[in-house]
């Protein structure tokens, strides 16, 4: 029997590897998984009215089922894993195009509305206070700066007070409720 050459080797291994290689790229997301692009397609799928729970990062049974549906929707095989093809299409549907933000900060979140002690419910900008308008450190992020708050949603940097500086914002709510529910939190601010 002839015994392979060192070349013929390499080139069986890499054609061995190619079909692993590629089957494992398919899947970006799947059950179990964990992290920034499982927040990511939370997000997308909140925003297409398809996921209405937390955007943890957690791929769990909601977030399966959600995926399930959009895939549905797209007529595509309901098998619950994101690879790149649907995710693009997750991103053109729901308007989250996570690639093209400028920077990506992790930052400290508070709640805050119009009715809290020393809040006149106007903006340093003149704006009656609402859910969309954030608080910053102008030094940070300055006004008028559009960003998006995972599990927030889309903002726009509009006011400023006298506990936020540095790393931190506040995001306004439409009730008390909602903003004890957000409570203080670190979030992942995408600035556009």
């Amino acid at each position: 029997m002839k015994k392979l050459g060192p070349g013929l080797l390499l080139i069986a291994f890499c054609l061995w590897l190619i079909p692993q290689v590629a089957w494992g790229a398919s899947a970006m997301v799947k059950y179990g998984n964990k992290g920034v692009k499982v927040e990511e397609v939370q997000a997308m799928l909140y925003h297409l009215h398809l996921y209405n729970d937390l955007v943890d990062g957690e791929y769990g049974s909601k977030t399966l089922a959600a995926v399930k549906k959009f895939q549905l929707q797209c007529r595509r095989p309901s098998n619950g894993m994101v690879d790149a093809q649907l995710y693009k299409l997750m991103s053109k549907k729901s308007g989250l195009d996570f690639a093209k933000y400028r920077k990506v900060w992790v930052m400290e979140t508070t709640g805050y509305t119009a009715h809290d002690p020393g809040c006149s419910g106007i903006t340093s900008t003149g704006l009656p206070l609402r859910r969309g308008i954030i608080a910053a450190d102008t030094a940070i992020i300055p006004m008028g700066t559009q960003v998006y708050i995972m599990g927030y949603g889309r903002a726009s940097v509009q006011d400023t007070g006298s506990a936020i500086r540095g790393n931190i914002i506040d995001l306004a709510f439409n009730s008390r409720g909602e903003a004890l529910r957000w409570g203080r939190r670190m979030a992942r601010v995408y600035i556009l």
